[in-house]
C-alpha cells in the first residue's frame, strides 16, 4: 500500500482565552499564565492515500476549516502532528491569498509562485489559468472589482493549474455559479483520478457523496466517524437535530439503516403497494402506494412525515413531506395514524433504491426529530416492457424520424 500524502496523529488546536485585554499583556511581562485554554477539536487521528478524495463535515464551528488551516500549514497544531509528502495546493477561506489591489493575474502569479513553481513555469501557465478562470479583461483588474464568484474563479484556477499530491477544497465552490461549479468538480475528479489525493470540506452532502467515497465527521471537538461517505452523512443529518446533538450516543440501528430521535412519535412500519399488494419489487409507469403506520406516543405539535427515495449510490431522488404537501396531521392525542402517499407518477427507472422517512416538527427535522429512520426498506424497481433506458427515472420517451427535403 502506498503510503500516505498525508497523515494526522493526535492533532488537537487550542486558542486563548483572556479575562480582560490587560491580562494579555501581563502574561507577556510576568511569565505568568493569565489565560485559559479553548480547544477546538481534540485527537484528531487519519491518514489520506494518493488518489483517495475524503470529504469532511460537521456543524458550523465544528472546527473543519481551523483543520484545514492546520493540514496546509497556515496555523500549527497545540497538540499532535501532522505530515504532508510532496506538493500541497489549498483553496481555503474566500480572498484568502489574493491582494485586494493586484490585478488578477498579479494575484495568479503571485499565488503560483507561493506553490513552488519556477517563474518559467508560471509564465507558461498563464494562458490555461486565464482561460479557466473565464473571467474575461477582470483578469486584468483589481481584485477588488471582482464578485465573490469570480475571486473563486480565480484562486480555483491557479490552485488547480498544476497536479498536485493533495488539493485540499473548503467551502469556496459553494459561491460559484453552477457551471463553474460542474467545470471546478470535473476538474477535481481528474486530479483524483490521476492520483492526487483530495481532501473537501462542504455542507452539501450530494457534494460529497459525489467526489468522496470516504467521510470525517467532526462533532463536539472529536472525530466521531470515519468511513463511507454515506454511512457517515446519515450521521452528519441525524446530529443536525438539537437532541442529537447534545447526545450523538442516541444514535441507533434499526431495519437496515441507523435511526434516531426523542421518540415522541414512530413509524411502526412502512410498505409499498402496487395494485393492492406490498411489494419490494415494483415496476416503473405503475401507480404505486407508499403506507406507513405510525405511533403517536405523546400529544406533539405540528407533526410533519417526511419521505426520501435514494438510489443504490446514496444520492437523493424524490423526497417530500405532509408539511409542503399542505396537509395537517392529527397529532394532538396519541393513538396511531396510517399515511397513505398515493405516487400516481410512479416514474422511478429500473434499479435498486432505498426509502427514508422521518417524523418531526414543522418544515424540516432541525426543529424536532421525533423519529428519523434511514433506509428503512431497500427496493427494487423493474422495467415496464416498453423500451429499455438507463438512469433513475423513467422518461416515457417517444422517437420519430422524417425525411428533409433540401431546398433546390
Amino acid at each position: 500500500m502506498a503510503d500516505p500524502v498525508l497523515s494526522a496523529r493526535g492533532v488537537g488546536k487550542f486558542f486563548r482565552r483572556y479575562p480582560s485585554r490587560w491580562a494579555q499583556l501581563w502574561e507577556l511581562l510576568s511569565g505568568r499564565a493569565m489565560h485559559e485554554p479553548h480547544w477546538v477539536f481534540r485527537d484528531l487521528s487519519f491518514d489520506v492515500a494518493p488518489g483517495e478524495a475524503v470529504g469532511v463535515v460537521g456543524r458550523n464551528g465544528a472546527g473543519k476549516s481551523t483543520l484545514l488551516k492546520l493540514l496546509t500549514g497556515v496555523q500549527q497544531p497545540s497538540a499532535g502532528a501532522i505530515h504532508r509528502r510532496g506538493m500541497v495546493s489549498a483553496i481555503l477561506e474566500l480572498g484568502v491569498g489574493l491582494h485586494a489591489e493586484f490585478t488578477g493575474r498579479e494575484n495568479a502569479r503571485q499565488l503560483a509562485l507561493l506553490q513552488g513553481l519556477p517563474e518559467e513555469r508560471v509564465r507558461a501557465l498563464m494562458p490555461e489559468i486565464e482561460a479557466f478562470a473565464e473571467i474575461g479583461s477582470y483578469f486584468d483588474e483589481p481584485v477588488h472589482t471582482y464578485s465573490s464568484g469570480m475571486q473563486m474563479r480565480l484562486a480555483f484556477s491557479v490552485a488547480t493549474a498544476v497536479q498536485p499530491d493533495l488539493l485540499i477544497v473548503d467551502e469556496a465552490l459553494a459561491v460559484g455559479d453552477a457551471y463553474f461549479q460542474h467545470k471546478c468538480y470535473e476538474r477535481i475528479r481528474a486530479m483524483r483520478d490521476g492520483g492526487a489525493a483530495v481532501l473537501f470540506v462542504s455542507h452539501d452532502p450530494s457534494s460529497v457523496r459525489s467526489l468522496c467515497p470516504r467521510a470525517l465527521l467532526i462533532h463536539d471537538g472529536r472525530l466521531i466517524e470515519d468511513g463511507p461517505s454515506a454511512l457517515v452523512l446519515e450521521t452528519y443529518n441525524m446530529l443536525l437535530a438539537p437532541e442529537l446533538s447534545r447526545h450523538h450516543e442516541d444514535l441507533s440501528h434499526g431495519g437496515q439503516g441507523r435511526r434516531s430521535g426523542s421518540g415522541e412519535v414512530r413509524v411502526a412500519s412502512v410498505e409499498f403497494r402496487q395494485e393492492g399488494q406490498p411489494r419490494r419489487a415494483l415496476i416503473t409507469e405503475t401507480p404505486a402506494q407508499l403506507v406507513m403506520d405510525i405511533d403517536v406516543r405523546q400529544p406533539v405539535p405540528d407533526l410533519t412525515l417526511g419521505i426520501l427515495i435514494k438510489d443504490r449510490l446514496g444520492n437523493d431522488i424524490y423526497g417530500t413531506n405532509t408539511h409542503h404537501q399542505g396537509i395537517e396531521l392529527p397529532s394532538a392525542q396519541p393513538g396511531r395514524l396510517e399515511v397513505a402517499w398515493d405516487l400516481g407518477g410512479f416514474h422511478l427507472g429500473p434499479g435498486h433504491y432505498s426509502l427514508t422517512v422521518a417524523a418531526h416538527a414543522g418544515a424540516a427535522h432541525q426543529a424536532g426529530n421525533y423519529d428519523w429512520w434511514d433506509r428503512c426498506i431497500t427496493f427494487q424497481v423493474l422495467p415496464s416492457g416498453g423500451a429499455l433506458s438507463i438512469g433513475p427515472v423513467s422518461m416515457q420517451a417517444s422517437v420519430s424520424c422524417r425525411a428533409v427535403k433540401e431546398a433546390v
